[in-house]
């Protein structure tokens, strides 16, 4: 699955420094360019695999990522790690992503992975939008314009009354809805609990909903290839994610973020490498609509920090 930027919150949801020092900031870089050139990686083992269940997939997607933060983070933090004051959202949270990864790998069988990315990346759009609803944050009014063209984007890489697979394009746009309300949940649950206890209910809750089907669905892999693409896919989903986690500790969102849509150059080169398939000039029309606009509400929200930051603060 492929990971949509984070739009940074007036409030502050996103535990990072305003600034950093120019060792950090470039450090951060170096964590997000790798994640965006492994987390492709995710949703091209899911298709070359879609001979399997997609539950026996996402399950060897979050058995990698459970096994790296046994080896990372609990031999640090323990049981700690599964402290939570909010523990009803915490298992919401999880739940949907676990339901948005396999929403994306189905979807996969029937798009190209750089239509499939395109896609995702309507989620911050939709984050923005519903910002207001959920959150009680204020949006601009050129923020809402963007939301607009973002869409409009949108209707140009589906083209509804063109070429592709209508019903899959559909799954997709559910999952961006679905990885917004991910974001939103995220967002109020870090008003309470760290990072690595949201990162840890994540993958403990896929991992386990996951084994839970698996008996129903196994398959054995019947090649070498099969095996290794099962493994790899573990290894991008865990490793990916770690990496991505790393460039926000290091930077503030509204730096790091605009770097993730790499990952459309990543599922573009895959997809030509491994699947001989390119976007035509409708998908990168799309793409570059819905990328400009999340850029430019990324670049809006950084501004309205870095001013804020400026103004005296109000006892």
């Amino acid at each position: 699955m492929s990971f949509p930027p984070e739009v940074p919150s007036p409030a502050a949801s996103v535990p990072t420094r305003a600034s950093g020092p120019p060792d950090q900031l470039g450090r951060a870089v170096v964590f997000v360019l790798s994640a965006v050139m492994v987390l492709p990686f995710i949703n091209a083992c899911a298709k070359y695999l879609a001979e399997y269940s997609v539950f026996q997939i996402t399950w060897a997607r979050y058995a990698g990522h459970f096994i790296l933060m046994l080896l990372i983070f609990a031999p640090r933090s323990g049981v700690g790690l599964l402290r939570s004051s909010r523990l009803g959202l915490q298992l919401l949270r999880s739940a949907l992503h676990c339901t948005s990864a396999i929403l994306t790998f189905y979807a996969l069988r029937f798009v190209s992975l750089p239509t499939a990315t395109a896609i995702s990346f309507t989620a911050p759009l939709l984050v923005t939008a519903l910002a207001p609803l959920v959150l009680g944050e204020r949006v601009r009014g050129a923020h809402w314009v963007a939301v607009l063209v973002g869409f409009v984007g949108a209707l140009v890489l589906i083209r509804p009354s063109g070429g592709g697979d209508h019903a899959a394009m559909l799954i997709l746009l559910v999952n961006a809805c679905i990885s917004a309300v991910i974001q939103l949940l995220s967002r109020k649950v870090s008003r309470y609990d760290g990072a690595a206890t949201s990162n840890t209910y994540m993958v403990l809750v896929g991992f386990v909903l996951m084994t839970l089907a698996l008996p129903f669905v196994w398959r054995t892999p019947t090649t070498p290839v099969d095996i290794a693409v099962f493994v790899a896919a573990g290894i991008a989903g865990g490793g990916g994610h770690y990496l991505l986690v790393r460039a926000y500790e290091l930077a503030p969102a509204a730096f790091v973020s605009p770097f993730t849509y790499g990952q459309l150059l990543g599922a573009t080169l895959i997809s030509a490498l491994v699947f001989d398939q390119l976007p035509d000039a409708w998908t990168w029309s799309g793409a570059a609509i819905i990328a400009g606009s999340g850029l430019f509400i990324l670049t809006r929200e950084r501004g309205a920090r870095a001013s804020g930051r400026d103004r005296p603060e109000m006892s």
